[in-house]
C-alpha cells in the first residue's frame, strides 16, 4: 500500500476531519507510508548521521543504535557494533 491512490479512503477521511486539503492529505499519507517502509539498514544510516552531528562518538552511536533498533517499529535482528559499523561504512 505504498501508492497514495490505494489509500483514497484514508485521504478522504483526513480531508473531512481535519483542515488538510486533498493534496496536503495525499502528501501526508505518502510521507507516513514512506516512513513506515524504512528498512533497518536505512534507519541505521540515517540515525548515524543525526547522532554524529550531535557530537557523539562512534562507540556511543553504535550502542545507541542497537538500543533504538530493539525498540523500533520494524523487527530488526539484534545487531552487534561491528554489524552496525558495516551497515554504515560498507
Amino acid at each position: 500500500m505504498s501508492d497514495p491512490e490505494e489509500l483514497q479512503e484514508l485521504i478522504a477521511y483526513l480531508v473531512r476531519t481535519s483542515r488538510l486539503s486533498a493534496p496536503e492529505a495525499q502528501r501526508l499519507v505518502a510521507e507516513v507510508v514512506s516512513f513506515l517502509h524504512e528498512t533497518p539498514e536505512a534507519f541505521v544510516r540515517r540515525r548515524h548521521l543525526v547522532l554524529q552531528a550531535e557530537g557523539l562518538s562512534n562507540a556511543d552511536i553504535y550502542l545507541q543504535l542497537a538500543t533504538e533498533l530493539s525498540r523500533w517499529r520494524f523487527r530488526a535482528p539484534t545487531y552487534t557494533a561491528r554489524q552496525i559499523r558495516r551497515i554504515i561504512y560498507g
